[in-house]
């Protein structure tokens, strides 16, 4: 148990001796830390323990610039810090002797160290100050073009970190794999690292990437990571932009097509001819359109507005002077078109009520085409030929023939005629009036159509009128007062032109306001006989009930009336068989208090 109590206390002192520098020099012991880290503007406490103290101890502290130089002492309450050092204005001793030093700087780390002057010896320690500064984040710039094939290596990119402590490390990623850092210039791929000390004594670094690249590269993506070194022996990254090479290289194959066009491509259309090839960067490029030259800009050939005979063979043909073999590709261009369509007549025409119009209706197209009358969204004719019948006023208006290529998408062509129809007025026939009482006030409209304007007559006459016209339909309205001449007689509108006349009869009539009460009357009638039949009914069943009562030795009277005494002595009930309907309700009524009897007398 002793020995293992022992090794116990020889490790707990080991670890103290790890973490604390002890030093002792005869009956002295000098404590300090080996190593304080500390970021850059912070402050830094380098603690010293001296045991035991006497009135005459006195400590210093030195630092290493070469030489070792005292930057203060301390013996009792007096303490002094020395002139003329690089610490000399931002450090102070306290009465542990722990060294304080404000707003560390890069050039502060040094070795410091804690010495005691003692009668009974002069020992010391020493602690390593570390400042950390954390670098700016990587920059990578790139390059100008480089050309695949070149007998040495080119310059990639360049990383540059700035402001970092201590010495920052570059590392480069192609694809996201890390590059083996090579410095040896004789290889396909190193890199150059630069390295400079700031008057602040941060650092920064450059990084120089070079490879003799392949086509491949062409879509790689490049970047580079600063790795840096924080307290607590913290390792930590900051990552650059991404970049790709502007890589040069020879063309190998061409592609040649329509872009941004709709397809099949009809008359009309800005048809549009990309010419590219794989290369880097693009070679220049001749159209022909079937042999003969057309001019081009940047790989596009476009044609505005296209016509039928822009329908032809085009070529495009790669200038590319770095490779021994051509390079070209075809497009054979098809225009689908419809010529306009021609109607027969072309003129509008005006026509005569009841009479006939017809018109014919053609066109060509490059496919299969379709031709349609038609009047606004209705379509009446698919064939071509447009024939109307016995023309009212309702056929005049505007007639379209649309031609069109149902497989090509908006090709289409078409021509409009306008039927007008003159004649006599014609009147709609109206509907029927109705009116409350006499005295009530009425509004009539006569509808009628004439393609000059008419005039409205009517009787009687009187009242307020109006008149609308929404092309050939006019619309006369008529608000008077009814009398019984004009119920029983009713209205009349006539209408002439220059052309003849029409008239119709408005009749009116009144509302029949009593025939729901009177039904509602008939109703209630009905429900009451049918009352008076289910109480007959009853008063029949009480009657075989009392005859059956008597044992059989009782007989029912076949007279017209019969007493019945139920054995009290304040009501009776008096029951009359009659055959006659009529009477049966008159004496049912008039004996409505017998109905009353509780059935229970009878039994």
């Amino acid at each position: 148990m002793d020995g293992i109590t022992y090794g116990r206390t020889l490790l707990l002192c080991t670890l103290l001796l790890w973490v604390f520098q002890v030093v002792s020099s005869g009956n002295v012991n000098v404590v300090v830390k080996p190593k304080v880290e500390v970021l850059k503007g912070q402050p830094a406490t380098l603690p010293c323990t001296v045991t035991p103290l006497t009135t005459g101890t006195v400590v210093e502290w030195y630092i290493d610039l070469g030489t070792r130089t005292r930057i203060a002492f301390r013996q009792g309450t007096e303490k002094k810090v020395d002139p003329g050092t690089p610490l000399t204005d931002r450090i102070n001793i306290g009465e542990d002797f722990t060294l304080t030093i404000s707003s560390v700087k890069p050039s502060d780390e040094l070795n410091f160290t804690c010495q005691v002057s003692d009668p009974a010896g002069s020992p010391d320690g020493t602690t390593s100050l570390k400042v950390f500064s954390e670098p700016e984040h990587p920059k990578l710039s790139t390059s100008q073009a480089i050309s695949v094939g070149t007998p040495s290596s080119s310059e990639v990119g360049t990383c540059e970190t700035k402001n970092g402590h201590p010495l920052p490390r570059i590392v480069w990623f192609r694809d996201a794999k890390p590059l083996p850092e090579v410095k040896d210039k004789r290889e396909k791929t190193y890199m150059v690292t630069k390295q400079v000390t700031e008057t602040s004594g941060l650092i920064t670094v450059m990084s120089s990437l070079y490879m003799q690249p392949t086509k491949e590269d062409k879509d790689s993506e490049f970047y580079c990571t600063v790795e840096y070194s924080m307290p607590g022996n913290k390792i930590e990254t900051k990552d650059s932009n991404r970049i790709k090479i502007n890589l040069n290289y020879p063309s190998g194959t061409i592609k040649f097509s329509l872009f941004n066009a709709t397809v099949p491509v009809k008359e009309g259309d800005t048809v549009t001819m990309k010419c590219e090839t794989d290369g880097n960067p693009q070679p220049l490029f001749e159209f022909t359109k079937n042999g003969a030259d057309v001019q081009g800009k940047d790989g596009l050939l476009i044609l505005k507005s296209v016509k039928r005979s822009d329908a032809a063979q085009y070529k495009c043909t790669a200038l590319d002077f770095e490779i021994d073999f051509v390079l070209e590709k075809t497009i054979n261009l098809t225009v689908d078109y419809i010529d306009p369509v021609n109607v027969t007549p072309a003129e509008s025409k005006v026509v005569m009520l009841g009479d006939k119009a017809t018109w014919q209706c053609k066109t060509k197209a490059s496919r299969v085409h379709t031709v349609q009358w038609k009047k606004g969204s209705e379509v009446l004719s698919q064939n071509g030929t447009l024939s109307i019948q016995n023309v009212s006023y309702q056929n005049a208006g505007e007639y379209v023939c649309v031609g069109a290529v149902p497989s090509v998408p908006g090709l289409m062509s078409q021509a409009s005629v306008n039927l007008t129809v003159k004649g006599k007025p014609v009147i709609d026939p109206p509907a029927p009036v109705r009116v409350g009482k006499e005295g009530d006030k009425v509004t009539l409209m006569c509808v009628a159509y004439s393609l000059t304007s008419p005039d409205f007559t009517w009787k009687p006459s009187g009242g307020e009128q109006s008149i609308m016209v929404e092309g050939n339909k006019w619309v006369s309205t008529l608000t008077l007062k009814t009398t019984a001449d004009i119920i029983n007689n009713g209205v009349t509108c006539k209408v002439n032109n220059e052309h003849g006349t029409d008239s119709m009869a408005f009749p009116l009539s009144l509302e029949q306001v009593g025939s729901s009460a009177e039904a509602g009357q008939g109703g209630s009638s009905a429900v009451v006989i049918a009352v008076v039949v289910c109480v007959l009914l009853l008063l029949l069943l009480v009657g075989l009930l009392y005859c059956l009562s008597k044992n059989n030795k009782l007989s029912c009277s076949k007279k017209d009336t019969k007493e019945v005494n139920s054995g009290m002595t304040n009501s009776s009930v008096v029951v009359e068989l009659k055959t006659d309907k009529l009477n049966e309700e008159d004496g049912l009524l008039n004996k409505k208090n017998a109905t009353e009897q509780n059935l229970g007398d009878f039994v």
